[in-house]
């Protein structure tokens, strides 16, 4: 997959593999048609860091959750 193509496929994808990492149980708050091309910037330093990470202490989670609500549309 190529994340450097603006598209709503690579949304999909990151979203998807965000939430699931995070284990999110909500993730009807964080749906990929909130997102648009313009924040896909932002939410490919979020997917960047999120994939980077092995764990996250529940203020991280907080401040990632709390950045993805910021770039909804």
């Amino acid at each position: 997959m190529d994340l450097s193509v603006k598209s709503a496929e690579n949304i999909q994808y990151m979203v998807d593999q965000i939430t699931t990492k995070l284990r999110m149980v909500n993730t009807g708050a964080i749906s990929p048609e909130h997102f648009s091309t313009s924040s896909y910037e932002d939410l490919r330093e979020i997917y960047d860091l999120v994939i980077r990470k092995q764990s996250f202490s529940p203020s991280e989670m907080q401040a990632i959750a709390e950045e993805l609500g910021n770039l909804r549309k």
